[in-house]
C-alpha cells in the first residue's frame, strides 16, 4: 500500500483527494495547507484523514512514498525535499500541474457527457407525444392542478391507470416550472431491481461493488437544481423507501460505498397506477413516505371516461403514426371513428395509440376503416355473443381466443413490449407466453414504440 501526504489543499488538492480517496492500493497519511479552512481540508476532516497547516507535521512519518506537493510555491518544495523521509518520492511543480490539469478535463469531459446524456433522454421522450386537455371535464380540472402547483416547489403525486398518461402531466409541471430551463430526469421503478436501484438513484464509488471500476453519479444528483419523476413509485422495494424519504426530507444522498453524505436541491414528481392506501395496510408502502407525497395530487381518469375526447386523441396519434412508419393515412372513415369512440379502452391511452399504429401499418389507403381495426374491436369488446347457426363449443373456443389475444395484448401495453416483464405481470411462463404470442400473431414491436415495417 502507498502511503501518501498531500501538500496544498485548495482546488487541486481537493481533486487529488477526491480521485484517490477509497484506493485501496493507497493510504492517506494527511493533508495539509496554510488556510486551516481550505476545501481540501474540510473534505479530509469529514473523511476523519488527519489534517494540519504545517505540513513538516506530516512528513516526520518515516515509511512515506509519496509527497504530493500542489502549492507552487518553490520555497515549500525545497523545504519538503530538505526534511523528508530518505525513502519518500516527491511529486510537484510541473507534475503536479499536469495531473491537475487532467483532472480538470477528466472532470469536464464527465459533465459535457452527463448534459449529453441528459439532453439526449430528454429528446428521446419529447417524441413521445404532447399532453392533450380536450373537452371532458376531469381532464379540464387536471390542466388547472398543472398550472398551480407547477410553479411551486411542491413535491407532486400523479395517480391513475396504466397508460393514462402520467408521465405526460410530470412532464407539462415540469415544462410550465420555473425549473424548466434544468434537467427533467425520469426514472422507471419497475425497470430497476433493488439491488441496481440505489446505485441508479444515488451513484457509487469506485469499488462498492463488484463491477464498480469508477465513480457514478446516481440520476438524483444529475438532476440536482431540476426535477426527477419517479415513475411507477408504487412498486419501490421498501428498503429503498426509507433512502427516498431522506432525499425528501433533508435534501440528502449518500451514494453506495461513500461516507460522504451530499446535499440536492431537486423537485420530485412521482406517478402510480397502484392503491397506496391498501399497499400501506400490507405493509408494502411506508405511510411516512405517502404522506410526504400526498401533499398535492393530481388523479388522471380513465381514457374510458373520456369518450368526448377520443376523436382528438385518435387524430393526434394517427398524426404521429404516420411520420412514423412513413405513411400517408390521414383520416377515419365514419364508421371507424364511431366504433373508437364507444370502445371502454381498458388499456387507455397506451392501447389507443397502439390500435391505431397497427391500423396505419394495415391500411391501403388514405383513410383507416372498420376491416383495418382489431377483431375485438370490431366485435364491440363482446366476444360471446352467439351466432343461430354457432354452437356451443365453438362460441366457447371463439370466447376463449378472444380473452387470450386481449389479455396478452394488454399485458404487452402494460408492459411497454417487456415480454418477461408482461409474463410476469400475467402470472405465467415467459415461454407460455411466447406461445400465446406466436398463436395469435401479435407484432410486440407495436407495444415496443418500434417502426413494425422493419419486421
Amino acid at each position: 500500500m502507498t502511503r501518501v501526504v498531500i501538500v496544498g489543499a485548495g482546488k487541486g488538492g481537493r481533486a487529488l483527494l477526491e480521485m484517490i480517496v477509497g484506493d485501496p492500493t493507497v493510504s492517506i497519511v494527511g493533508g495539509a495547507d496554510a488556510n486551516a479552512w481550505a476545501p481540501g481540508l474540510e473534505l479530509a476532516r469529514r473523511l476523519n484523514i488527519p489534517v494540519s497547516t504545517d505540513f513538516r507535521e506530516l512528513l516526520r512519518d518515516a515509511r512515506l512514498d509519496l509527497i504530493i506537493d500542489v502549492t507552487g510555491n518553490p520555497q515549500v518544495h525545497a523545504e519538503i525535499d530538505r526534511i523528508k523521509p530518505p525513502a519518500a518520492e516527491v511529486m510537484g511543480g510541473a507534475s503536479a500541474k499536469f495531473m491537475w490539469d487532467l483532472l480538470a478535463e477528466r472532470k469536464r469531459s464527465e459533465e459535457l457527457e452527463d448534459r449529453y446524456s441528459l439532453m439526449l433522454r430528454e429528446l428521446q421522450r419529447q417524441a413521445e407525444g404532447d399532453f392533450i386537455i380536450g373537452q371532458n371535464p376531469k381532464m379540464k380540472e387536471v390542466a388547472e392542478l398543472i398550472a398551480r402547483v407547477a410553479p411551486t416547489p411542491t413535491t407532486v403525486l400523479i395517480r391513475g391507470e396504466s397508460g393514462t398518461g402520467k408521465e405526460l402531466v410530470a412532464r407539462a409541471i415540469h415544462r410550465y416550472s420555473n425549473l424548466r430551463d434544468k434537467p427533467l430526469v425520469t426514472v422507471n421503478c419497475t425497470a430497476l431491481t433493488p439491488s441496481l436501484m440505489e446505485s441508479e438513484l444515488f451513484g457509487h464509488k469506485r469499488g462498492a461493488f463488484t463491477g464498480a471500476v469508477a465513480d457514478k453519479a446516481g440520476l438524483v444528483e444529475k438532476a440536482d437544481g431540476g426535477t426527477i419523476f419517479l415513475d411507477e413509485i408504487g412498486d419501490m422495494p421498501s428498503e429503498m423507501q426509507a433512502k427516498l424519504l431522506r432525499v425528501l426530507q433533508a435534501g440528502e444522498i449518500k451514494a453506495v460505498g461513500d461516507s460522504i453524505t451530499r446535499k440536492v436541491r431537486v423537485r420530485v414528481i412521482a406517478a402510480t397506477n397502484r392503491d397506496l392506501e391498501r399497499a400501506m395496510e400490507a405493509g408494502e408502502f411506508r405511510s411516512d413516505l405517502f404522506y410526504r407525497f400526498n401533499t398535492f395530487t393530481i388523479t388522471l381518469p380513465r381514457l374510458g371516461e373520456r369518450a368526448e375526447d377520443i376523436p382528438v386523441l385518435a387524430y393526434h396519434f394517427l398524426r404521429k403514426a404516420e411520420a412514423k412508419v412513413n405513411k400517408k393515412v390521414d383520416r377515419f372513415s365514419p364508421e371507424a371513428l364511431d366504433l373508437l369512440t364507444r370502445y371502454p379502452w381498458p388499456g387507455n391511452l397506451r392501447e389507443l395509440e397502439n390500435v391505431i399504429e397497427r391500423s396505419v401499418v394495415l391500411a391501403s389507403t388514405r383513410e383507416v376503416g372498420l376491416a383495418h381495426l382489431p377483431l375485438y374491436l370490431q366485435e364491440g369488446g363482446n366476444p360471446i355473443r352467439i351466432a343461430s347457426e354457432e354452437g356451443f363449443l365453438d362460441a366457447k373456443e371463439r370466447a376463449i381466443q378472444h380473452f387470450e389475444r386481449d389479455a396478452v395484448s394488454r399485458f404487452l401495453a402494460d408492459a411497454k413490449g417487456n415480454i418477461s416483464l408482461a409474463a410476469k405481470q400475467a402470472r405465467i411462463t415467459r415461454r407460455n407466453f411466447h406461445r400465446l404470442i406466436a398463436k395469435y400473431s401479435i407484432n410486440t414491436k407495436l407495444y415496443k414504440g418500434e417502426n413494425p415495417r422493419s419486421q
